[in-house]
């Protein structure tokens, strides 16, 4: 192959994995809460072979699956964006990262706030819609900056556009980046910005997320070393770091990162392109709106036929997710643990059951196979399969 399109719909779970329940999530699946609306029309997905999965049994399968298609479990010891995304670039990661129930120790918020001459609000677990209502009326007042965490391993700094611009915003991120380092090296830092007046306040589209670089090298890195390009659309040049990445776009939504992802197909380029979609995860998910996630992923199949027309024969796209975030789950709004679905699609596919992958490695395996690259990983290749 020429060039593989690996397009990560953020969070599309699709039942609830094993070992879900030391993770407090057994009974999610993401994509049964979006079925359960009445509202999912997904027929583009129906015929490439969602349905056809294992477990999928509330969606028709196809006759003849456009596409090869399967599902993966997750083997590294987390549900978040970080982990999920590495595992699918080859890294396992036995370890979680660091999360924070109870907030973050005086050993890393003061340095935070003697960095940043800025106070600390909130220090807790929170939504992020939530905590700006809570603190964002105190945070205008006093300049402090509200500062919260979840279920996953993460480091969140809201504020307002109109107290702290954007780029100082950031520098506070990169300050906080090198803060948490060692014991303390939580998966992202992420900027959430936002405006408006009490009562009303909207986060905006400027969020940028500083991820922990990965322990070792991933797929993107053996790609670029063998002279191949990798491109990434979205958040995935933070995830990664910037580590083994060659030219990147970020996304504004799902639209526009659907039409960031048909720009590259026009383009001439040999090797991965790789795309995360944000929204289904960030918008709906964690807002646990199950009507409006069903909506996302109507709007995404609605695109997918003609950015699969516009591929050349030698091009491969896969479809899957990093973790799930079940927008019908009521015990928490984060991540759940769950199987995503893996969907293979090109010119060149035959459609086969690819059944139930140990691994999201599987795919970087695949990957590296397919564009004829050396990269040992804890995966096991599907390219044989899936190919005519």
């Amino acid at each position: 192959m020429e060039r593989v399109f690996l397009i990560v719909l953020d969070s599309l779970g699709i039942g609830a994995l094993p070992d879900a329940e030391r993770f407090g999530d057994v009974g999610a699946d993401t994509l049964r809460s979006c079925h359960a609306t009445g509202a999912l029309r997904i027929p583009n997905l129906i015929a490439a072979g969602l349905g056809n999965i294992l477990g999928i049994d509330y969606l028709p399968g196809a006759p003849a699956p456009a596409g090869a298609f399967g599902r993966m479990a997750e083997t590294s010891m987390g549900k978040d964006t970080t982990i999920g995304h590495w595992e699918i670039a080859g890294i396992v990661s036995e370890d979680p990262l660091p999360t924070y129930p109870d907030g973050f120790p005086e050993e890393v918020l003061a340095p935070f706030r003697a960095a940043t001459g800025r106070g600390v609000l909130a220090n807790a677990p929170w939504s992020g819609t939530e905590v700006i209502e809570a603190y964002g009326r105190e945070h205008m007042q006093t300049g402090d900056l509200i500062v919260y965490t979840s279920a996953d391993s993460v480091f969140q700094i809201a504020a307002h556009e109109d107290i702290v611009p954007v780029e100082q915003l950031y520098g506070y991120c990169r300050t906080a980046r090198q803060i948490l380092q060692g014991k303390h090296g939580v998966g992202r830092v992420i900027a959430r910005p936002f405006v408006g007046d009490p009562g009303s306040f909207t986060r905006t589209a400027n969020r940028h997320d500083y991820s922990l670089e990965p322990p070792k090298a991933t797929l993107l890195d053996a790609l670029k070393e063998a002279g191949q390009d990798v491109i990434a659309v979205g958040k995935i040049f933070d995830i990664f770091a910037g580590k083994g990445i060659c030219a990147h776009t970020y996304n504004k939504s799902n639209d526009h990162g659907m039409r960031n992802t048909m720009d590259w197909v026009s383009k001439d380029f040999k090797g991965l392109c790789f795309v995360n979609l944000v929204d289904f995860d960030m918008v709906y998910g964690h807002r646990r709106d199950p009507l409006g996630y069903a909506e996302a992923l109507n709007a995404f199949d609605r695109w997918l036929p003609d950015f699969l027309e516009a591929l050349g024969p030698e091009d491969l796209v896969i479809l899957t997710a990093d973790h799930g975030c079940d927008p019908g789950f009521t015990a928490s709004t984060d991540h759940t643990r769950e199987y995503v679905p893996v969907l293979v699609l090109g010119r060149k596919v035959r459609p086969v059951d690819l059944g139930t992958r140990r691994t999201f490695a599987d795919i970087a395996a695949t990957v590296a196979e397919l564009l004829g690259v050396a990269f040992p990983c804890a995966g096991e290749s599907f390219a044989g399969e899936v190919l005519a």
